[in-house]
């Protein structure tokens, strides 16, 4: 299923682009995200696993992880029941949960590819997704969560009024999310077109195999014929036509007057010059907050650093608000305290250990590169080329009748396929002048309500390499859907 998806993205960007003659925007876009891939998220990404992945492997050896799973196996052992409750897997689940659920970030990160490794151990079939691998990428495309650091960190830079208010609804929303992800899990595995299939013989396993047994037979003689290829009259439609698009488009580039009329008189000139409008305006307001920033930094620097202050951490009178975020600032260095000290106790080198663990990190970081930057490569070509406003545009209708804000459909589309590119939008739509409270708000539950569900998978599917990702996919965009309805009614409601 991820394979059509990535080619669907990536031929309907070539195309969209091509025929809106944005091809260079989307080369240089395309050439620079795939560098942002490997320098601004890999990279970064393998110091924060060297850390946790050296502080879990200090749990392991200490028995901790053993003792997290047995304090959780009741729920745990309901949702994963493919998992032994003792194994090493539920330890590492349930401190990925625990880590998503207090809202911090790429920390959960290292522990979800960590119990992706313990479940591939358990994996008899190496290219495909175990029922239970499938269930743990549901829950983290769910994305439950008792603090929306990143929701609430942008709209108080917006300088929106109590950025907390969007706490309860994110709550209530991925709560619902989650359940869906459960009961979707649980539904897809039993349907026969998700089965597990057979582990394919590559030519190079074919060859070592071959080598063990006989070590005359040639790599040719051990691998297995190939199949023949067959091109279904559906497949070599849609291909050709898209090849006759991307080919008009082409030829649109000898022409620009031509382009210009057609798209005058389709009307989508008039959609992206208001897309870039948009952008144009809440880029303008942002440079304003900040000019205003400085100007106040010049004139009084301890006033500036008030506001500042104030700006990313407004204050906040409601006791239980302040307990979740006490909570979320004391949640790492606890597990790094009780990590340490109760392997002391138990006798484990622990500086050892956490260099070991941690030299674990740096290939989990080299593994991923490559899944980061051909997905990226599709989303980009998507976003870019204007093939994301085409689908706003078509979709518009059908928004109105359900009671969605037409402005929240970037947003809804964008945030499953990328975390820069969803945030940009949303902060393009608290900066908007034109933009009402409960747009604000209503953005920010959903952006908080959902995860980017595409590099989830990338990632973690890439970590273990595993080449069928079965029903993780529909299970997590059903999550998806369904936090996006529950963000936009609770957001109508209490806004």
């Amino acid at each position: 299923m991820l394979n059509y998806v990535w080619s669907f993205l990536l031929l309907t960007g070539l195309v969209a682009g091509a025929l809106f003659g944005k091809l260079d925007v989307l080369v240089a876009a395309l050439l620079e995200r795939s560098k942002d891939a490997v320098l601004g998220i890999a990279l970064p990404l393998a110091g924060t696993m060297m850390l946790w992945l050296g502080i879990l492997r200090v749990m392991e050896k200490a028995g901790l992880m053993e003792v997290v799973a047995k304090l959780l196996s009741p729920i745990l052992r309901r949702i994963f029941p493919d998992v032994p409750p003792t194994h090493p897997a539920m330890g590492a689940i349930t401190m990925n949960i625990a880590a998503n659920m207090l809202g911090l970030g790429n920390a959960a990160t290292p522990l979800g590819l960590k119990a992706m490794g313990y479940l591939q151990e358990l994996n008899p079939q190496k290219q495909s997704a175990t029922n239970a691998m499938c269930m743990f990428l549901a829950l983290n495309t769910a994305g439950f969560t008792l603090i929306p650091m990143g929701a609430i960190i942008y709209l108080s830079s917006g300088g929106v009024k109590d950025p907390y208010a969007v706490i309860a609804p994110t709550l209530i929303a991925t709560a619902c999310a989650s359940i869906t992800a459960v009961l979707m899990a649980k539904f897809l595995q039993r349907l026969p077109s998700f089965r597990v299939l057979p582990d394919e013989v590559t030519a190079d396993a074919a060859s070592d195999g071959a080598g063990k047994s006989d070590a005359a037979t040639s790599t040719t003689d051990a691998a297995p014929a190939a199949k023949p290829f067959r091109l279904s009259p559906m497949r070599a439609i849609l291909l050709s036509i898209v090849c006759a698009l991307f080919a008009l488009g082409g030829a649109m580039e000898f022409s620009k007057d031509f382009r210009a009329s057609v798209l005058r008189a389709t009307g989508m000139e008039a959609v992206i010059s208001a897309a870039e409008q948009r952008a144009a305006e809440a880029k303008q307001r942002q440079e304003v907050l900040k000019a205003e920033a400085a100007a106040a930094a010049a004139a009084n620097p301890a006033e500036a650093s008030a506001v500042t202050a104030k700006a990313t951490a407004p204050a906040d009178t409601s006791e239980w608000r302040k307990a979740l975020k006490s909570v979320s600032v004391l949640a790492i260095p606890i597990v790094l305290l009780v990590a340490v000290v109760w392997g002391l106790f138990k006798g484990v080198a622990v500086y050892e250990e956490m260099v070991e663990g941690a030299k674990e990190g740096f290939g989990v970081a080299l593994r991923i590169m490559p899944f980061l930057v051909v997905m990226f490569a599709a989303l980009t070509c998507f976003r870019e080329s204007g093939a994301l406003l085409l689908l706003q545009t078509a979709v518009r209708p059908l928004l109105d009748f359900i009671g969605m804000p037409v402005e929240l459909l970037p947003l809804a589309i964008m945030r499953p396929l990328s975390g820069s590119g969803s945030s940009g939008i949303l902060n393009e739509i608290i900066l908007h002048p034109s933009s009402t409270d409960t747009l604000r708000y209503t953005a920010a539950i959903l952006y908080g309500s959902t995860e980017t569900t595409f590099y989830v998978l990338a990632v973690y599917f890439g970590s273990v390499s595993i080449r069928r990702s079965r029903h993780a996919l529909a299970a997590g965009l059903c999550a998806d859907t369904v936090g996006m309805g529950m963000a936009v009614l609770l957001g109508r409601l209490m806004f």
